[in-house]
């Protein structure tokens, strides 16, 4: 496909974040569904709205896609949403309006994550555990999806006769539920700053900063200016600071928790996998065994976790394979 050809016969699709707003073409009978050569990346704060960011992206490649599908990292009715950490309020009407498009379609980011795991290969996919059956494996399947990155999603697929329902949550704002006295003393200090403590505030990029902070002022070091997490990520790595060091330690045992705990509230014996912008650069951490552990601690029912399948998705736009995947169910339905 020629990306700067007019494209009358796709679909339109965005995973919009509250950092990026990553642009896609879906393509029906392409393998694969997404056109790669048609993505492109833009930051959010250089518009005003998504409108505006959408038409420079189809002005830049030259396409009229004849519907669209919007990956929302916030809560949607499917009619209108409102990014979680960012100021973009919009509505499928506004979009439809803008753009000139009959059918715009507006699903919450990690729902778009949940439709694309039929999708996912072996290639895209790194065990944490027990291997994922086959992507578009027969028979009814539960998976779960949590996903650490600018914050802390959540979803679920049900697949049942080949048909995907996707329960859409807002999980990551469950409170924090630590198990072991550093923990708890990580919640105290936490709870000091926030009031409540939700998963999100450990277990995201900020939360990992979070934790980070907390265990200086558990050691008593004097305040400092805060690490990003990509400098916290980088010092463990090199061994250069024992706070890094332990806080991807704790923020890797954390994720395994609450991994866990997703298999059991959805009954997600079928796989969890792990999506977001923070996994990926900590696998060698997730790979030590930590997560696992944690995944696996659930008292009465450790038995049963220890057979359920996790992985990180490797897939560099996995939000936006989902879109795909729902665009063209969407479009089959109108077809």
């Amino acid at each position: 496909m020629n990306a700067s050809s007019p494209q009358s016969d796709a679909w339109l699709v965005a995973d919009v974040g509250g950092t990026n707003i990553r642009f896609g073409l879906a393509v029906s009978g392409r393998p694969g569904i997404l056109a790669p050569d048609s993505i492109r990346a833009l930051r959010v704060d250089a518009f005003d709205t998504p409108s505006s960011a959408t038409r420079h992206y189809l002005d830049a490649i030259g396409a009229q896609p004849s519907g669209a599908v919007y990956a929302v990292a916030g809560p949607t009715d499917g009619a209108s949403a409102q990014l979680t950490n960012h100021r973009w309020s919009f509505s499928a009407a506004e979009l439809g309006h803008a753009l000139g498009m009959k059918q715009v379609s507006l699903i919450n980011d990690f729902a778009a994550i949940a439709h694309a795991l039929p999708a996912l290969t072996d290639a895209d996919l790194s065990p944490l555990g027990p291997r994922m059956a086959p992507g578009r494996a027969a028979g009814p399947r539960t998976l779960a999806v949590v996903g650490p990155g600018t914050g802390l999603g959540v979803a679920a697929l049900i697949l049942r006769s080949g048909a995907p329902m996707v329960l859409e949550t807002e999980g990551g704002h469950a409170s924090f539920a630590p198990e072991t006295p550093e923990e708890i003393e990580i919640l105290a200090h936490l709870a000091r700053r926030f009031g409540r403590v939700s998963w999100e505030r450990v277990l995201c990029g900020s939360g990992l900063v979070n934790i980070h902070r907390a265990l200086r002022e558990m050691a008593g070091d004097p305040p400092a200016r805060p690490l990003t997490p990509e400098g916290i990520t980088e010092r463990a790595n090199a061994g250069s600071d024992r706070h890094s060091v332990r806080a991807v330690e704790v923020f890797c045992g954390l994720l395994g928790a609450f991994a866990g705990d997703l298999a059991l509230a959805f009954g997600a014996w079928d796989g969890v996998y792990l999506a977001g912008g923070i996994p990926v650069p900590l696998a060698p951490w997730l790979e030590q065994g930590e997560f696992r552990r944690r995944f696996e601690n659930k008292g009465r029912f450790a038995a049963t976790m220890a057979r359920v399948p996790a992985a990180l998705i490797l897939h560099p736009y996995p939000g936006l394979l989902g879109a795909a995947c729902r665009a063209m169910a969407v479009a089959g339905e109108s077809g």
